[in-house]
């Protein structure tokens, strides 16, 4: 298997949704308080996934 770098695109989006989760940690987000865990989880499957398959 050979892994591929991330598109700009979703590095983003994964970054954004990581932050989330640790701003979520500190301050009152509606969603992201309650299921912080979960939307980092989110945040590495959309960069692991932006790895494994090209053009992703």
């Amino acid at each position: 298997m050979s892994l591929s770098p991330p598109t700009t695109v979703v590095f983003v989006i994964s970054i954004f949704l990581a932050l989330l989760a640790i701003i979520g940690n500190f301050v009152a987000i509606p969603f992201v308080t309650e299921h912080g865990f979960w939307v980092a989880v989110v945040a590495y499957i959309i960069l692991a996934c932006g790895n494994i398959f090209r053009g992703f």
